[in-house]
């Protein structure tokens, strides 16, 4: 049976496959965007009942479409951030199918562009374009064994607190799942131990505008690279509630346990780390800087926002609650890996990656000629694996596609 022929297949129909579309429509690029499940699927089952963006309406969206019904201060619930996507999908005429797996991507012999091998058939693209973005395979460190506790799940799987079984629970991960988690566990009720390790925590608010803008007026967003050290750093922030700074005193405040990193377990006794402390300290330091860089924007642009002293009182750092946890002895039937996720692209059989099958890429264009990659943290910039900063990601992607477009236009005869 002969095989579909498009010019560039998109694999990925979430925010990053769309923002594809878009660029390549609005080029008259033919395309196909393939999704294995549904439209921004991974914002519908994969994510815990009660998540909202991060980010506020009015900044964490496509330039070409507002949020219906949020207010732009607001933060969309994660079923309305699917329904935004599907609504945008419809908006630009997205040549997108759903429920098709794409198996394998393999180079042609003998002649330009891959074969993908697909759950509906096969299709030939002259260019391929990743956008499966970073949530890909959830990450569970392999330190407790299986029977150890009645359940262990990634951050992914959770989705209430009736779905835990009764009795204490561990969380391991301070960035914003881990942290959303442990408090809404602890507002049910239940007893939580909160395994910090380092992380960035920028203000919800300062000075009357959320840290999203000042990140932007800052020129923080478009950082190329973080710093050194900080590649994997998790952030701690929150849109629970209308939106609140984490800050980790507070949360001990409210009942929670505070441990530092989980390093071991044997006997059934689960160790950690003597690191709280420096963690929360390392925290308080970016907190900080954001505050003293906004401050200084204040006072050289002459801008009249009022006033926040009060949010440079942190407090005492709440000490560990314990260096080690006899996990049945305290009631621990549960815990939840907030560890974060790891790449995978064994579906994308071509060169281009390095030993630990990270992409050799730049600014999403591929060492491997004719493959890119999109929604990436980093890809370009601090932004790159947000909504709003992916989608001028993809505008990049697809001028560099309409480059090489026009080098294989080419022939001698048109010279």
């Amino acid at each position: 049976m002969s095989a579909e022929e498009v010019e560039v297949l998109v694999v990925g129909g979430g925010q990053a496959g769309l923002a594809m579309s878009e660029h390549l429509g609005a080029a008259g690029v033919r395309h196909l965007v393939l999704e294995r499940h549904r439209i921004a699927e991974r914002w519908r089952s994969e994510r815990w009942d009660s998540l909202v963006a991060n980010g506020p309406a009015w900044h964490d969206r496509f330039p070409g479409m507002e949020f219906p019904d949020v207010a732009p201060d607001a933060f969309p619930g994660k079923e309305q951030v699917a329904a935004y996507f599907e609504a945008y999908a419809e908006k630009i005429d997205a040549p997108i199918r759903t429920g098709v797996e794409v198996t394998s991507v393999t180079r042609h012999t003998g002649r330009p562009g891959f074969r993908a091998q697909t759950s509906a058939g096969t299709v030939d693209a002259r260019f391929v374009v990743a956008a499966t973005g970073p949530f890909q395979t959830p990450v569970i460190p392999p330190i407790v064994p299986d029977g150890a506790v009645d359940l262990q799940l990634h951050s992914s799987g959770y989705r209430n607190p009736a779905q835990l079984p009764d009795g204490a629970v561990v969380v391991v991960g301070a960035g914003s799942s881990g942290t959303q988690i442990a408090d809404e566990l602890r507002r049910a009720g239940r007893e939580v131990h909160l395994s910090v390790g380092p992380h960035d925590r920028p203000p919800r608010q300062y000075r009357g505008r959320d840290f999203v803008w000042w990140l932007g007026v800052l020129g923080l967003w478009d950082a190329a690279a973080p710093p050194q050290g900080a590649e994997h750093v998790t952030i701690a922030v929150s849109g629970a509630r209308g939106g609140h700074t984490v800050d980790f005193r507070n949360l001990a405040a409210d009942g929670i346990h505070l441990v530092g990193r989980t390093s071991g377990f044997a006997d059934g006794v689960l160790s950690f780390d003597g690191d709280l402390e420096r963690n929360i300290a390392g925290g308080d330091a970016n907190y900080l800087a954001l505050l003293d860089a906004a401050d200084d924007y204040v006072t050289r642009n002459g801008l009249d926002l009022p006033e926040e002293p009060a949010a440079r009182d942190l407090g005492p750092v709440p000490p560990a609650a314990t260096a080690a946890l006899d996990l049945a002895a305290a009631g621990v039937r549960t815990i939840i890996w907030a560890t974060g996720f790891a790449a995978d692209y064994r579906w994308l059989q071509v060169g281009g990656f390095d030993d630990n099958g990270r992409p050799r890429q730049r600014r999403g264009v591929s060492t491997e000629p004719g493959v890119y990659f999109l929604g990436l943290p980093w890809l370009s910039r601090r932004g790159s694996s947000f909504i709003w900063g992916v989608w001028h990601d993809a505008k990049h992607v697809a001028d560099q596609i309409l480059i090489q477009r026009g080098y294989h236009a080419y022939s001698k005869e048109d010279a």
